[in-house]
């Protein structure tokens, strides 16, 4: 029997300004439309929840693997941005910080948590179904695609239990 991959030791901290331009690196990495530096800046001066799960136990020698923004509602969570660095993908990392996202959202009473996801990104789409999320409508020319078309984007929801 071989042995398991070495996963690294992995921790969630409120994301704040001096990290910017590493979330901003690789959301452009990640998206031909990506949040610039400035959508982060503006979301965390608006006071929404936004985490970092970051890789390594010395603050200083922290490797950034994945972040995600919401925005809380009067019952409800929206779910604005959630991303994985590529060298991590595929790991589970997203679906860990959809867990603490919703033990947060339940410890706000949100009933819901809400998502937005690019029509063509089936991918994304499935993994929040396979994570409990279902296909409620479609926002008409939601996306950016080009100079001159936009694309539709797949609205998504997730009941929340009570806490």
């Amino acid at each position: 029997m071989s042995a398991l991959p070495q996963l690294p030791s992995v921790r969630l901290e409120t994301m704040t300004a001096p990290w910017l331009d590493k979330v901003a690196r690789i959301e452009k990495s990640i998206y031909a439309h990506p949040w610039l530096e400035g959508n982060f800046a503006d979301s965390l001066q608006a006071g929404y929840p936004a985490q970092m799960l970051l890789a390594g136990v010395t603050p200083g020698q922290s490797e950034l693997i994945g972040y995600f923004v919401a925005m809380k509602g009067v019952d409800e969570v929206h779910l604005l941005n959630i991303t994985v660095a590529k060298a991590y993908q595929g790991q589970g990392f997203a679906r860990l910080m959809l867990d603490a996202l919703c033990l947060w959202s339940r410890g706000q009473n949100a009933q819901w948590l809400w998502l937005e996801v690019r029509i063509s990104n089936t991918h994304a789409q499935q993994v929040y179904e396979h994570y409990g999320f279902h296909q409620v409508g479609t926002r008409r020319n939601y996306y950016p695609l080009s100079a001159f078309q936009r694309e539709d984007a797949v609205v998504m929801s997730k009941p929340l239990s009570p806490a």
